[in-house]
């Protein structure tokens, strides 16, 4: 939803209603990730997609219906080798979309979480997106201080349940995470399969992931570019004031003057599982201070530019510095995924390419050559089923 925040935002500032189908239910080979947004307002303009086109059309349709009706609905999309003609996904995957339609003003969680969405407030949009009729499409916006809106079944209030989805929404906020949670009406963990429970879907908005570059050099402008294009918020620090300039790298957010160990040890603060370190230098006396420090924080990625004697000779000082074997494996040196690269750009694509596998799991191994899932961190598989369900908001 964050992709296509803007435009919700303007929907609602101006009291026009809309429906959101969010992907919240992901497996097998689906398209697009949780979180994945199609939005359709009163007048029938359509923004976002859930699926890249497989069933976007279908989606749109159920967007229309809800805000007609007024109510929300979940629906399965997935494959019928049955039914040649019935709306699913080609790739054999199967997804869990949950439309809900939004009347600005009158949803108090949704509409503090639109605007939050809209102007980059850290906030965790937690929905029901499957329990009692009364709590279906219920919403909670949740920040790292506050909440906003309410669960409520007529004039009862579910106040365990409440407080239980506000503290796992706030943990999933802090870690940046979005996923479905199972809940029973008394606020305790339970499974998918149990009766009386209730699902919801977490949603985080955080700001954008961090890329930090030390090294104002050529391959560095590549890398701050494909940063960029990967959603990063890309940083480039460097002690020598004459390389590191935004005229040099214009597309990094910001560009540090400072020794690199120094500028990281001031970034403590604002640096998180979902950081990455490229550490582009390849002078020691830059690289072991920046390295002996980053190998020891909890980042999502830290990869070093050199030759493998220059490895060998910076391993053999972290040693000598106090590392750890455990420490020094986290350290990705020589950077990158073995393409073959030569030029800045086509190593920044290696750099890229290894940062993504390590995220996402995968191999690095040519598609075409396994058999295998090919998208590694989807969730655990959505329970048996094709064809097209649709779960009605008076289902229990």
């Amino acid at each position: 939803m964050q992709d296509i925040a803007e435009q919700l935002q303007a929907w609602h500032a101006s009291g026009r209603s809309f429906a959101v189908a969010t992907v919240v239910g992901v497996s097998g080979s689906a398209p697009r990730d949780p979180g994945a947004a199609l939005a359709v307002d009163a007048a029938g303009e359509a923004v976002g997609s859930v699926s890249g086109g497989c069933v976007e059309g279908a989606v749109y349709e159920l967007c229309q219906a809800a805000i007609e009706s007024g109510e929300p609905v979940l629906e399965r999309f997935g494959y019928s080798d049955e039914d040649a003609f019935a709306v699913g996904l080609t790739c054999g995957g199967i997804l869990d979309v949950f439309v809900q339609p939004v009347v600005p003003g009158t949803d108090p969680g949704l509409d503090t979480g639109l605007r939050h969405i809209a102007d980059g407030t850290p906030v965790a949009l937690a929905r029901v997106i499957d329990g009692p009729a009364g709590l279906l499409g219920a919403t909670l916006a949740v920040t790292a201080d506050a909440q906003h809106g309410a669960l409520s079944v007529g004039p009862s209030t579910v106040g365990a349940l409440e407080r239980a989805l506000v503290a796992e929404a706030r943990a999933m906020l802090d870690a940046g995470r979005t996923g479905r949670i199972v809940l029973g009406l008394d606020g305790r963990p339970c499974d998918e399969q149990e009766q009386g429970t209730v699902t919801c879907f977490v949603e985080s908005y955080v700001p954008a992931p961090r890329m930090l570059v030390f090294g104002a050099i050529d391959f560095a402008a590549a890398v701050v570019r494909i940063g960029k294009f990967l959603g990063y918020h890309v940083t480039v620090c460097d002690a020598r004031p004459v390389f590191a300039t935004t005229r040099r790298f214009p597309e990094a957010d910001e560009v540090v003057v400072d020794w690199p160990h120094r500028y990281l040890d001031s970034q403590l603060g604002r640096i998180d599982g979902r950081t990455v370190l490229c550490v582009l230098t390849h002078d020691a006396k830059f690289d072991v201070p920046l390295l002996e420090r980053a190998l020891r924080l909890p980042v999502g990625y830290v990869g070093a530019m050199g030759s493998r004697r220059t490895h060998r000779d910076r391993q053999a000082k972290l040693r000598d510095a106090g590392l750890t074997d455990a420490e020094l494996a986290r350290l990705r040196s020589p950077i990158g995924l073995d393409l073959g690269a030569r030029t800045p750009e086509e190593t920044a694509v290696s750099v890229a390419a290894e940062i993504i596998a390590h995220r996402r799991g995968g191999s690095c191994l040519p598609l075409s050559a396994g058999n295998g899932p090919i998208h590694h961190d989807t969730a655990a598989p959505l329970p048996a089923q094709e064809s097209v369900e649709r779960r009605s908001p008076h289902a229990a």
